[in-house]
This record gives C-alpha cells, structure tokens and sequence, in this order.
C-alpha cells in the first residue's frame, strides 16, 4: 500500500513538472508572435526605475493587452486587462545592444499558475526557462504590486 502511495505521488509530480514545461514553452512562444506593437509605438529601449532588478528594456503588449490602453499606450488607472493579455518586456544587457532576457506576463486568472491573475514566466532569447511559471510570480508580485494591473511600466515612464 505504501509503494503505491509513493508511485502514485512520484507520478503525480513528474506529470505536474511536464505539464509546467509544457506551459512555459508556449509562454515562450506566444511572446515570439507577430502582431505585438511595443509600449507607445516607441522601438526605444528605456533606462530601468531606480529600484529595478531588469536593466534597459522595452515592452510590447499583444492585441488583447493592446485593447486596454488608452491614447496616451497607457492602461487607464483602476483598469484592468483582460484575460488572453500578454504583456512582454525584452530585457537588454548594459549596452543596450543584445537581448538576455524576456519577461512574460499573461492574464489567464483561471490558471492553477495564476498570482494575481496572472502567469509570469522569464527566458533567455532562446527560450531556456529562467524562472518558471510554477513559482507563481514568487520574487515578481511585491514589486509589481504597486503598477496598475500589476505593470509598472505606466507610472514609470
């Protein structure tokens, strides 16, 4: 009765990890689509907030996201996105020239992953997980707590 118990739980575990693999591949690869348009129409890399972990970066948001933004590329203040919103921000090195890192959000508060209604997912440019969805935005949420709907971004720059 024990070995089954064990089995059965080492079973459980290794099916939940390749589920999270799974779900973090298409993380990755929704942020490779086409069809984004970066933060203000602007290519333009932006300096990090002084108390910012990512360095010089830009952020581009998908149709879903880029529904929710007013004139102005800005979410509206107490608004919120809409599920299926995914919000990418490309992460360059000091230079500004090469590409390290990209950091997903998307909204799918359904999502057993979900923190506050969204998954986070970080990876390198070829798509290697850095910080899995399955740590829940553990190390992200306290930061980004005070942006509107979780994005920083707008009352930054």
């Amino acid at each position: 009765m024990k070995k089954i118990l064990i089995i059965t739980m080492f079973l459980g575990i290794v099916v939940s990890c390749k589920k999270n693999k799974k779900m973090d591949e298409q993380l990755y690869n929704l942020s490779q689509q086409t069809g984004f348009t970066y933060y203000q129409n602007s290519l333009d890399t932006l300096l990090p907030a002084s108390a910012s972990p990512h360095g010089s970066f830009r952020v581009k948001f998908n149709s879903v996201a880029q529904k929710s933004l007013d004139g102005d590329g800005k979410l509206p203040k107490g608004s919120s996105f809409e599920d299926d919103a995914v919000v990418v921000k490309e992460i360059f090195d000091k230079s500004g020239g090469n590409l390290t890192l990209l950091a997903v959000m998307k909204k799918f508060s359904k999502s057993k992953n979900a923190a506050e209604g969204w998954i986070w997912g970080e990876y390198d440019p070829d798509g290697k997980t850095v910080f899995s969805i399955s740590k829940k935005g553990d190390g992200c949420i306290s930061c980004h707590t005070g942006g509107r709907d979780l994005i920083r971004l707008f009352d930054l720059h």
